[in-house]
């Protein structure tokens, strides 16, 4: 079964371990895909990698094509709402690993069976380590009869973001 990861780009590109393993990189968006695949961080060839960035599309980036690499660019909300909108709206949770190291964005993706990786856990992969599992199977045994007894969300992230844009309608006026 391949694995589909979820990375959080610029939650990478600011992490110490990738500045140490990146020396000195003009184009920091470009050197982590390139980290990516050139260290197979993600496994298998197999194993599928979307890499979500803040903002807009940046022009270096414009004509990179590698196989097994989706680059989003969340244009008017932040990488994290476009993250846990991508974990929501997917119908294949089990076999998703997000990478990042927001509690937020842990706590929320695990809570819909996702699974989650810190950033140096996956830039820095230890043998018999939890982020090694992942890259073999998304659930270790204990764990996932542990993903049974996980609060369900009554409300969607979608649903959440609506409540609270009538909200701020109606207390900050």
């Amino acid at each position: 079964m391949s694995l589909h990861y979820i990375i959080d780009g610029y939650n990478i590109i600011n992490h110490p371990h990738f500045s140490r393993a990146v020396k000195s990189c003009t184009e920091p968006q470009l050197s982590l895909l390139v980290f990516i695949r050139a260290q197979r961080l993600t496994g298998s060839l197999k194993n599928k990698a979307t890499v979500v960035f803040d903002g807009y599309p940046v022009f270096s980036l414009a004509g990179y094509n590698e196989t097994g690499i989706e680059i989003i660019f969340s244009r008017k909300i932040s990488a994290d709402e476009k993250i846990k909108m991508l974990i929501e709206e997917s119908s294949q949770r089990k076999i998703m690993v997000v990478v990042s190291d927001d509690k937020d964005i842990k706590f929320f993706i695990r809570s819909l069976g996702a699974r989650s990786v810190g950033v140096e856990e996956f830039i820095n992969p230890k043998k018999d380590s939890p982020s090694q599992t992942y890259r073999e199977w998304p659930y270790p045994r204990k764990e996932r009869d542990l993903r049974k007894d996980l609060l369900k969300p009554e409300l969607t992230y979608i649903q959440v973001e609506e409540i609270n844009q009538e909200l701020k309608k109606i207390w900050l006026k």
